[in-house]
């Protein structure tokens, strides 16, 4: 059996002005952000998520799509809707995190395929809250067993130096509950974390502190947790899931464990199958071939998408 996992970055996917589900400590902290952030323009901005999600998978649909920028599991709820001619039973995993401006990651998923059985948020230790690591343990046999780890690291505003000590605060948080989980459940735990790290596969958040490698041996022969880091072959060749001042990064990743790659979890990575999803209506028109932005307030374009690209691998069992 072979299935299509994604990441998304969807960019500010915010619920209504008058949201009924939004502290007043956060409208305040929003208050800027959404003006002119109508219950249509969100509906816009559903349409042309579900467009490009649908065109996953060769028309398809994801098997598991991870997405960050979310506000709530109502916003949620609402693009899972619109994803209803897929004929696919999605269901929501989703973590309501303390991030200051509310935004969450979260998972769709078909539960036909995957059964999520314990989520956790593993808190990360900063100043200024962040977002949480939030992990699912998925069941997709009676004797497969799938941990899940979706990532949105802290940003690099401020400069992507001063900022730096956070996302490696994020990396080594995520070593940690890398090894934690494989003093329970093995070595050869099938482990996939996923996500917007905000940082590229050379940078030390991961390579040092989430121990994220660069090739198979040294994975395969560690004795304590590392991780392959996918996104590698794409490092180099122009590719970009981000673009900051027409620059492609790869910020968006996805990152194996031992059992991943072996296949003595049950599961395989297929470690050459990453790649950006990347339609030509998703690709602005000027020079360089940067994400069509959705956005917000004033520069709102209704036919865009978000500012960055999605991600894809495929895993087999």
């Amino acid at each position: 059996m072979e299935y299509y996992i994604a990441f998304w970055n969807v960019e500010n996917l915010f619920d209504v002005v008058d949201s009924p589900q939004r502290s007043d400590k956060l409208n305040r902290v929003l208050k800027n952000e959404l003006k002119g952030w109508t219950a249509d323009i969100l509906e816009k901005k559903l349409d042309q998520l579900a467009k490009v999600i649908r065109y996953m998978n060769s028309g398809l649909g994801p098997d598991l799509l991870g997405v960050c920028e979310v506000e709530n599991v109502f916003v949620l709820e609402l693009l899972v809707a619109k994803l209803a001619d897929l004929n696919r039973p999605y269901k929501i995993a989703h973590d309501d995190s303390q991030d200051e401006r509310g935004i969450d990651v979260a998972f769709i998923y078909d539960s036909n395929l995957f059964t999520a059985q314990e989520k956790f948020s593993h808190y990360i230790q900063k100043r200024t809250a962040t977002r949480d690591l939030f992990q699912v343990n998925f069941r997709i046999s009676e004797d497969k067993q799938l941990i899940v780890i979706g990532n949105h690291w802290p940003a690099r505003a401020g400069g992507q130096y001063s900022s730096e000590p956070y996302r490696m605060m994020a990396g080594e948080t995520l070593a940690y509950f890398h090894e934690r989980i494989r003093e329970i459940l093995g070595k050869d735990v099938a482990i996939l974390a996923m996500g917007d790290f905000n940082d590229e596969p050379f940078n030390r958040s991961l390579s040092e502190y989430a121990q994220a490698e660069q090739t198979r041996p040294k994975v395969t022969r560690a004795q304590s947790a590392k991780f392959l880091n996918l996104m590698w072959p794409l490092y180099g060749n122009g590719a970009g899931s981000y673009y900051f001042e027409n620059d492609p990064l790869i910020l968006d990743q996805f990152l194996v464990s031992k059992g991943l790659i072996t296949g003595n979890s049950g599961i395989k990575a297929e470690t050459d199958s990453a790649g950006i999803v990347l339609f030509p209506e998703m690709v602005n028109t000027g020079t360089y071939p940067v994400p069509l932005r959705f956005d917000r307030g004033k520069n709102v374009n209704v036919n865009g998408f978000s500012d960055h690209f999605p991600v894809f691998m495929k895993l087999k069992s």
